[in-house]
């Protein structure tokens, strides 16, 4: 199981009883060991969100720059999830929101407020949801 050399620091902060200077050096040993590793968690989360909870790019972006990720550790982390397997869940997520939502006038809209709460970019997302409407024959 990887963890957030963030989340490390404030558990060693705490049962350090606040001494940030050795809940530091705890963490740079770590680091240095190589037991913690900014890119490895990255990886894992964004592999992790992007398959197993339906989380599109931009979503991930944001928690792992909330974990202190370094924006260079995301764009790798980002870049080695399988864009196909991932424009395949976003399909499937989104037929899904469909059946929830079909007869509704406002379904488009709706469909892609809902494609971008999960965190996928608007031009892929509105593609996603014009196809979904074209194959199921509902007006766009």
């Amino acid at each position: 199981m990887e963890c957030c050399p963030r989340d490390i620091g404030r558990k060693a902060l705490k049962m350090l009883d606040g001494d940030s200077e050795a809940a530091g050096r705890v963490v740079a040993s770590l680091m240095e060991e190589n037991y913690l590793n900014e890119l490895r968690y990255a990886s894992a989360f964004a592999r992790e969100k992007a398959s197993l909870s339906g989380w599109g790019p931009v979503k991930i972006a944001y928690a792992l720059a909330g974990k202190g990720i370094s924006k260079q550790a995301a764009d790798e982390a980002l870049a080695a999830v399988d864009a196909d397997a991932a424009e395949g869940r976003m399909l499937k997520t989104l037929e899904a929101k469909y059946r929830t939502l079909e007869g509704d006038p406002r379904i488009r809209l709706k469909m892609l407020k809902f494609a971008l709460g999960r965190g996928y970019e608007y031009e892929e997302a509105a593609a996603a949801v014009d196809k979904i409407l074209k194959t199921k024959g509902t007006d766009i």
